[in-house]
């Protein structure tokens, strides 16, 4: 039943401010609050006005006015022998009662293999914060206003040099646009294509998780192109109808492998051919174990290649700069495209960003984390072959990620879910792909947010659900291997942002 506060001498707690606004105002927002967040529900019956001035200390007179402007307002109701009571309102929370039902319980994870995060124990705060300061010191009072379209200038001086130097590029400043972060630049690159007339876009399949859904929203349609042991099959992009495809040709998301040298000349020759264009995606680049980094393929053909980058996984995603190294004749829609949808990244960021590259502190950064990385992919492979046996992990030649091969009578999504049950996240290749051929059972291990003690609980963990989830139904596909998918012939599924295939961006 709702309280009768005039007769039970119950007090509303109300503080006010002596020295701020109005007391009038005040009250109505402490009742107004009360009664849209069910604290005061319906029905309910408030204090007299001469009790409630008594209170508060304040004229009743102020109170008979706030009573009145609620009462305009439709909050409360005033009738003459029963008072002010909360009015009935549609859409107000109505108090809850009993006991309310239990949260679904969520699943302690210890251990999370996701994909995409580095080290954040590792992230250079220090040099950070040297660079912050250095920008805030040394950037004229100019570079406090409204930036070029294109970004800082510094910045994509500082950018295209690291990427001549360490990614074997050819970009100038010219052709660098600063982005909020890869996924920024993605859709911004997108629409500028999908304006120049280009209709259709090739994926990888498997490939990175919701660039689908990016690149539908720009207006373009989508098709999948299977990927093999060579990366890329440039021979399925050709039988496509698309004049762009974005790959990730350092590191495959997510099978690891490499696009090999002929796949990269066959891939610049297939640009050429339809008048298309190469969307780089260069992540993970600078982390190669076995030897120097493959070059960026923008450095093949300037004129086809856009080649996107960020600091998301060489730092921290948190920081949400990167950057489109674009051919000439798209720089100036891309500045506009961008100017037209966002500012970009803070100024005093850019700077920093610019500072820290150039002193040499990102350099050093990655050196440290590169052996870091080294130490944990050779820990997970060791234990992975002792657990699940040789020839059962792919992929580590570079990045901070790798394949697991689960036995064939294992059901993958059964995995995932008693894997979680154990307190270890981890995905399955399925919500990777664009289209749904058969295919081996197979988990993403990203092993760059983990120690080295996580890694080897976390692979115990998941032979565990391994051994719970057997099924044998899954021996139907006993025949497959991750390097011989069908080639894309299983229609493009259309999903949702909401669909089980999104995730964290890059």
């Amino acid at each position: 039943m709702p309280a009768d506060w005039s007769r039970d001498s119950a007090e509303l707690v109300i503080a006010l401010d002596r020295t701020g606004i109005s007391f009038a105002l005040q009250i109505q927002g402490h009742l107004r609050d009360a009664i849209r967040e069910g604290r005061l529900v319906a029905g309910e019956r408030l204090p007299s006005t001469r009790r409630l001035a008594d209170q508060l200390g304040v004229s009743r007179g102020t109170v008979v006015e706030v009573y009145e402007q609620l009462g305009a307002e439709g909050y409360v109701d005033s009738v003459v022998g029963s008072g002010t009571r909360v009015a009935r309102i549609p859409g107000i929370q109505r108090p809850r009662t009993g006991v309310p039902a239990a949260a679904a319980p969520r699943p302690n994870i210890q251990i999370d293999f996701e994909y995409g995060i580095p080290d954040l124990g590792s992230v250079p705060l220090r040099d950070w914060v040297w660079a912050v300061g250095e920008a805030t010191r040394t950037l004229p009072t100019a570079g406090l206003g409204d930036e070029e379209p294109a970004g800082s200038r510094h910045l994509r001086e500082v950018v295209t040099a690291y990427h001549r130097r360490v990614r074997a590029g050819c970009a100038t400043a010219d052709d660098a646009v600063v982005v909020g972060g890869f996924r920024q630049g993605l859709a911004f690159t997108l629409a500028v294509l999908a304006r120049s007339g280009i209709e259709v876009l090739a994926l990888e399949d498997p490939g990175p998780r919701e660039h689908d859904i990016i690149a539908e929203r720009a207006g373009l349609n989508v098709v999948a192109v299977p990927v093999d042991a060579e990366g890329l099959n440039v021979a399925a992009l050709r039988a496509s109808r698309a004049r762009a495809v974005l790959v990730t040709p350092a590191h495959q998301c997510p099978t690891g492998v490499a696009l090999s040298p002929t796949r990269r000349r066959e891939l610049v020759a297939w640009a050429h051919e339809v008048d298309g264009v190469i969307l780089e995606d260069d992540y993970d680049a600078e982390f190669r174990y076995d030897r120097q980094a493959v070059g960026s393929l923008q450095g093949l053909d300037p004129e086809r290649v856009f080649a996107l980058g960020s600091v998301s996984k060489t730092i921290a995603p948190a920081i949400r700069i990167g950057w489109v190294l674009a051919p000439p004749r798209f720089v100036e829609a891309l500045s506009e495209e961008k100017q037209l949808s966002s500012r970009g990244a803070p100024g005093l960021d850019q700077e920093a960003l610019a500072l820290l590259i150039e002193s040499g502190r990102f350099d050093r950064h990655l050196r440290r984390v590169r052996e870091l990385y080294r130490k944990r992919r050779d820990t997970l492979a060791k234990e992975v072959a002792a657990v699940f046996g040789p020839d059962r992990l792919h992929g580590l030649a570079a990045g901070c990620h790798a394949v697991l091969q689960l036995p064939l009578d294992v059901d993958e999504d059964a995995v995932v879910e008693s894997a979680q049950s154990l307190g270890v996240r981890v995905t399955g290749l399925r919500p990777y792909r664009l289209t749904y051929p058969p295919a081996p059972p197979a988990l993403l291990l990203a092993f760059g947010n983990l120690s080295e003690h996580q890694l080897v609980r976390g692979v115990h963990a998941i032979a565990e659900a391994v051994r719970r989830s057997k099924s044998p139904k899954s021996r139907q596909i006993a025949s497959l291997s991750l390097s011989t998918m069908p080639g894309g012939r299983t229609p493009v599924r259309h999903r949702s942002p909401g669909s089980p295939r999104s995730s964290t961006a890059t």
